[in-house]
């Protein structure tokens, strides 16, 4: 879960604030850091310095596509057009487009340049709409802002969380929802893991900072639940530290679950029988999002929405990035889940928002394809999280995060309309595409 609200918090573009629970050294402390320095050299049009920072800043975020397009502003400022070029050339090969690029007076020199035309059409193609999936479901309350999205094999329903209506509902295929259980704390419910051999139900609720949505005493907490899956019933509840936001989580093999603080940076574990969180990183993360298992069960994805795809061996806190290769945008990932080989990421932090398919090497530490499923259509909208069923793929879409502001406030003359679940058969990856 991505603060979608605070979505420019994270973007390279726009200065970070802070996040109360890091941990000194860590690389969001480093993620300031540089950061601040990059503005101070902006602000002073020390263009020189500017750009040392900017090259700083694309390696310690693995040359994501947004540090690239901080580093190309750089390039052209000091009158490196080739080199701005060449940036902005693996931008588009990421697959991003950026109506900055376009717009912006910064960037008037390299629009003057000959080598921008092919820039621009690249940005244009990868904006053009792309679906492999379809509608699945309508969710029959369009207040709900849903976050994420599991399902129970023996009942054969979904279970989803709601920010605005802060509960856990279930629905079938017919789109009709149900009440399992409300937030026990009456704050926004964001994560989900349906524990269907030990019929549990794993979910977090977090007092969402400057939400309108949680009570102004509560901000800043978070807590991880346990219900029960036949009646709702609240078995446990686990408290985060001060300052975290748990809002994505897996479930391990053997029912323990990983959870991660998409505010402090921090991922933790909770054992199945447990009753404290226990972190298992050691502060690499900025933003971590949705972990997925890796099949050693030792291992656990975990995408970071600014620095990318990091895999996480949980006994010694090691982290391995997945190199993006300057083919692969791996930032701004929400939802991630693994699947035979593959890892499928819904993106609402790329430029444009996506979801896609990324097919792994043999080793499952480098990423050889991808494949888009859906981009630029009239369902996307603000995609958040998914579920893999079989060869089958659900994800949210139009979950509506998009039409509301800061605050959990909808935004003047925006409307609510149906929050939609979409399905695309996997079979269509390929097994060596």
């Amino acid at each position: 879960m991505v603060l979608r609200s605070k979505r420019a918090l994270v973007v390279l573009l726009g200065f970070v604030a802070g996040w109360s629970a890091a941990q000194t050294g860590s690389a969001i402390e480093r993620f300031h850091e540089l950061r601040a320095q990059l503005q101070q050299a902006r602000k002073n049009m020390n263009w020189s310095a500017s750009l040392t920072s900017a090259r700083e800043l694309a390696t310690f975020l693995n040359e994501s596509p947004d540090s690239l397009l901080e580093l190309a502003r750089a390039e052209v400022h000091v009158g490196n057009l080739q080199d701005a070029s060449r940036e902005l050339e693996q931008f588009v090969r990421m697959g991003q487009a950026a109506d900055l690029v376009e717009k912006s007076p910064e960037f008037t020199p390299l629009r003057e340049a000959a080598s921008f035309a092919d820039i621009q059409k690249g940005m244009k193609l990868n904006s053009t709409s792309t679906s492999l999936s379809s509608t699945a479901f309508e969710l029959s309350d369009s207040a709900l802002l849903p976050e994420d999205i599991d399902y129970d094999q023996n009942s054969r329903h979904f279970f989803i969380t709601s920010v605005r209506e802060k509960k856990i509902v279930s629905s079938d295929l017919t789109g009709v929802i149900h009440d399992l259980a409300k937030a026990a704390d009456g704050w926004p419910m964001l994560a989900i893991k349906v524990d269907s051999q030990r019929q549990i139900v794993w979910a977090t609720e977090v007092a969402l900072n400057g939400f309108v949505l949680a009570p102004e005493a509560d901000w800043g907490r978070s807590a991880v639940l346990c219900y029960a899956l036949k009646d709702g019933k609240l078995l446990r509840r686990v408290e985060a530290p001060r300052g975290a936001a748990l809002g994505d989580m897996v479930l391990m093999p053997n029912g323990d679950i990983i959870v991660s603080d998409g505010e402090g940076g921090g991922v933790y574990r909770l054992r199945v029988n447990g009753q404290r969180l226990e972190r298992i990183d050691n502060g690499e993360f900025i933003s971590p999002q949705t972990p997925a298992v890796h099949p050693d069960g030792k291992h656990v994805f975990v995408p970071d929405y600014v620095r990318g795809i990091g895999l996480l061996e949980i006994a010694t806190k090691r982290v391995n990035w997945l190199p993006m290769d300057g083919r692969f945008a791996l930032n701004g990932i929400d939802g991630l889940y693994f699947d035979r080989g593959r890892l499928i990421a819904v993106q609402n932090g790329t430029s444009p928002e996506r979801v896609v398919a990324f097919a792994l090497g043999s080793t499952l530490a480098k990423i050889r394809a991808e494949k888009i499923i859906e981009r630029s259509t009239e369902t996307l909208g603000d995609p958040t999280h998914g579920v893999i069923i079989g060869d089958d793929f659900y994800y949210i879409a139009n979950s509506g995060w998009d039409i509301i502001d800061e605050h959990g406030n909808i935004k003047p003359g925006a409307k609510l309309s149906m929050p939609r679940v979409m399905r695309v058969h996997q079979p269509l990856f390929a097994a060596r595409e």
